[in-house]
């Protein structure tokens, strides 16, 4: 029986001190797996949707909500004073979600142009939402206040041929995205410098 008890706090020990290390090393590096997903995930569709600002969108940002709640929006600064926000929302793919960055005008909720940022759809088919422009170039120009769908379902956005599915995800993100512009559009407003 005591041998018993020895092994119990032994594993028990051994077991606290690989956690307390799992979250130390997990705790020191989510500054720097944040800014590689930043530089390789979300700066190129951020670059394009905001091509030729006047200002540095990865460097002019602000943070809304806490925890897993919060959310990174980029601020784009056009001549003329024009100004938008590129943030990120996802909706469900094929295999998993799909995240995409959004960018809208301030001046008259509309979006000025989304970018796929993470996926895991088949490459070649649904991985195409990412790839080629076909499927966000749809929703430029459109009122960030609405709904969105592929026809297939009553919308207005025709789907990659062979990937509804993945188009009904760029969907739904776009719509999870309006859903957040709505609800802290005061707060957006108050950090745009």
């Amino acid at each position: 029986m005591k041998e018993l008890i020895k092994m119990v706090i032994v594993l028990t020990i051994i077991s606290t001190c690989s956690g307390g290390i799992l979250a130390a090393v997990q705790n020191g590096t989510k500054d720097t797996i944040k800014r590689v997903i930043l530089e390789k995930e979300k700066a190129p569709a951020i670059g394009k949707i905001l091509k030729g600002v006047a200002n540095k969108p990865l460097d002019d940002t602000f943070m809304l909500g806490e925890g897993k709640e919060a959310i990174d929006f980029f601020v784009g600064k056009f001549e003329g004073g024009k100004k938008a926000v590129v943030f990120e929302s996802s909706g469900n793919g094929y295999e998993a979600a799909i995240g995409v960055m959004v960018g809208v005008s301030l001046d008259d909720d509309k979006i000025i142009g989304i970018g796929v940022t993470t996926h895991s759809e088949t490459p070649g088919i649904g991985s195409k939402a990412k790839t080629d422009s076909f499927l966000p170039a749809q929703f430029t120009g459109i009122d960030l206040t609405g709904e969105f769908k592929v026809k297939k379902d009553g919308g207005k956005i025709d789907a990659i041929s062979g990937a509804t599915i993945t188009s009904r995800g760029v969907c739904l993100a776009v719509t999870n995205a309006s859903d957040t512009y709505k609800r802290l559009k005061t707060d957006i407003e108050k950090n745009i410098k």
